[in-house]
């Protein structure tokens, strides 16, 4: 018989991959619960403890992955905190607007704005905007990846 509870987990593991590409929705926390609900309702027998502190660390790197690697890959791309936290608030605000497309544009025109403003420079301004924006959609890969990763391990230990 299949637990309701497992049911429950795996697709908690499925929005999580979901809520990797959809922005607002932290997939990777989702992902996280459903793991950590599959181990509980399991009795604390599965996943096993070496996989279930796997799974736990993988979860916690696309947490990191999706609400650090925009701000990381602007400041590696040379924007100030100030660009770095007006685009954060733009690109959010873009998104109830236009979508994820809004967050991206949103993300890259006002590092590319801010960093042009205090440097007078197009060609820096804009490769600090293309750092960011890149750095938004690796970012989303990565969390992807990740998040499937997590839900295939879960699937291997329900069904074998």
């Amino acid at each position: 018989m299949v637990e309701p509870l497992a049911i429950v987990a795996l697709g908690l593991l499925v929005v999580g991959i979901v809520g990797s590409v959809v922005p607002l929705l932290p997939g990777p926390l989702v992902s996280l619960a459903g793991v950590l609900l599959y181990w509980w309702q399991s009795g604390y027998a599965e996943p096993g403890s070496f996989l279930l502190v796997a799974l736990v660390i993988v979860g916690l790197v696309a947490v990191v992955a999706e609400y650090f690697a925009g701000a990381v890959s602007a400041r590696a791309g040379g924007a100030s905190t100030v660009a770095t936290l007006l685009a954060a608030i733009v690109g959010v605000v873009l998104f109830f607007v236009a979508g994820p497309i809004g967050i991206v544009l949103g993300v890259g025109g006002t590092v590319f704005t801010v960093e042009f403003y205090r440097h007078q420079d197009p060609e820096q301004s804009l490769r600090t905007a293309i750092y960011a924006a890149v750095g938004m959609l690796a970012s989303t890969v990565v969390q992807a990846l990740l998040t499937v990763t997590m839900l295939v391990a879960m699937l291997l230990v329900h069904f074998f």
